[in-house]
């Protein structure tokens, strides 16, 4: 809009208007003027709040997505549902009852704790138990203008509301929830059910601000992190859900929500830093530490000096990690997300480090969860050296893993015969180096073969070292030279007490090389 035209005055003086407007938009009129005597009103129609839909058009509460609402996915596997059942909390009673007031008053119901305390979880099954599915759900995003709710409200008919705001400190302002909007939600008798951190629920409250007055006369239900006996005793009643139990078996009670809730955001951001380009070596420290957990070392905080030592066992991921020192690896592996915990927690020695208890399960659960190295297991069974029972549910993870897949591998085999010959089970070892042997594996071949000649079973001893000799093993040539030459010193002296007096002799001048007596060796 530029310099507005000359006009005429009533008293036919001429008057310039030099006043100009220019740049931006302008709703409603504007009004130009070189002199104004007297007062002016200006009316026009205010823009209606806009961005709401109808009510009809909102979801069900019995049909609505908790998970697009606010409440955390959880680890699921498979056809599992998004989420598992919900286990009361001992503040659910409290929570019951101020839900159904605010479903026949109106009102404010607000759910507070620390992060991963399981507030939205709470507070939307305390909405579902209490209020009608039937309901009309409003669930906005934060900075949602909320100002025209009470106009889209009184459109409603015969539908009964409830409005849902997680992280309330997101719905506050002029433009959010006001005292002005709660009492004109009061008065229309609709519930509002929200929650808030700790820390917000702090500084909106008691910060001195205007929107501080929203929650003046509310009083929270406050959730804990930690979880009590009486929640823990239903935690275990209902170990059905594979999800449950899991948590019941491997958090401490301060850690179910996050077990629960963090652990796929985990997992999701564990498997994006294998690329070159992000954190392949950190991804691979967490996996050593993930399937070490997976042999059977559970929650056994392992030196950093073995997981840097069988990352050397994962090949080409081996390769990648090259470029990421092992220091910038651990700090990433290591750093806290999501106020709770890392991917790899610090165990009590120094320099120890276990994989999030959620990390682990989900490996043992996902169909495309890579496999395990082979020799992995060894260092498995060496990480839990000094706990005999840890050390036997190694050799226990391992007989139920690879068993099946010991036919025509040799390498299977020889592993199972590594574990049980470590922990003291020589008849299981000796059968599994065997199955190894016979499937051709070469150094299984020089073990039995040395077994075998230790007790004097030459003959057997012999069948399985020149295999293995044959192989090019040094120690299976080594061996079965000596113990053919043993064996010519037993049949030269035969032979000698046959008649043939050369014999003896040639005996007696072998039995100087090899060292041992003849009446060792057994037919």
């Amino acid at each position: 809009m530029g310099v507005a035209e000359d006009r005429e005055a009533p008293d036919v003086t001429v008057v310039g208007v030099g006043n100009s407007v220019s740049g931006g938009a302008f709703q409603g009129p504007v009004v130009q003027t070189g002199t104004l005597n007297g007062g002016m009103h200006t009316y026009y129609a205010q823009q209606p709040h806009t961005g709401l839909s109808p009510v009809a058009e909102w979801p069900r509460l019995d049909a609505a997505d908790p998970i697009a609402s606010g409440v955390r996915r959880t680890r699921r596997i498979g056809d599992e549902p998004p989420l598992p059942p919900y286990v009361a909390r001992d503040g659910d009673a409290l929570l019951k009852e101020r839900v159904r007031t605010a479903a026949r008053s109106g009102g404010l119901v607000l759910v507070t704790g620390e992060p991963l305390s399981g507030k939205s979880r709470t507070a939307w099954a305390a909405m579902l138990a209490n209020l009608p599915g039937t309901n009309r759900l409003l669930a906005p995003a934060a900075g949602t203008d909320l100002r025209g709710l009470p106009a889209v409200l009184r459109g409603r008919g015969e539908d009964r509301c409830v409005i849902w705001l997680d992280e309330l400190e997101g719905h506050l302002g002029e433009h959010g929830l006001t005292p002005a909007l709660l009492a004109e939600l009061v008065r229309l008798r609709v519930p509002v059910i929200a929650t808030m951190s700790d820390d917000a629920y702090k500084a909106h409250r008691f910060g001195g601000q205007a929107r501080a007055r929203v929650l003046v006369g509310v009083d929270p239900v406050e959730l804990s992190r930690m979880w009590t006996p009486q929640e823990l005793k239903r935690l275990t009643g209902a170990r059905e859900d594979g999800r449950l139990g899991d948590a019941s078996y491997w958090c401490e009670d301060d850690g179910i929500a996050a077990f629960l809730a963090v652990g796929p955001e985990l997992w999701d951001e564990w498997w994006w830093a294998r690329r070159p380009n992000a954190h392949p070596h950190g991804h691979l420290l967490v996996r050593v530490a993930m399937d070490l957990a997976r042999c059977g070392t559970d929650d056994t905080p392992i030196p950093s000096s073995l997981l840097r030592e069988a990352c050397a066992l994962y090949g080409p991921e081996a390769a990648q990690a090259a470029g990421e020192s092992f220091e910038d690896a651990l700090a990433w592996a290591s750093e806290v997300r999501h106020g709770v915990t890392g991917m790899l927690v610090p165990g009590a020695e120094p320099d120890t480090w276990r994989s999030f208890a959620s990390l682990h399960r989900d490996a043992v659960s996902r169909p495309d969860a890579p496999p395990v190295p082979l020799n992995l297991w060894r260092y498995a069974l060496e990480a839990v050296r000094g706990n005999p029972e840890l050390r036997e549910l190694v050799v226990e993870c391992a007989q139920s893993e690879l068993e099946g897949e010991a036919d025509g591998c040799p390498e299977v085999g020889l592993v199972l015969g590594r574990l049980y010959e470590a922990t003291g089970q020589g008849e299981y070892a000796e059968e599994w180096f065997r199955h190894s042997a016979d499937a051709g594996g070469v150094e299984a071949a020089r073990i039995v073969g040395q077994a075998l000649a230790d007790r004097g079973e030459a003959v057997p001893a012999i069948t399985y070292l020149e295999r293995a000799a044959e192989a090019g093993d040094a120690q299976a040539r080594a061996r079965l030279a000596w113990l053919f030459a043993d064996r010519a010193v037993y049949w030269l002296d035969r032979l000698g007490e046959s008649g043939y007096e050369d014999a003896q002799g040639a005996a007696d001048r072998l039995r100087k090389v090899v060292k041992s007596p003849p009446d060792t060796v057994k037919e």
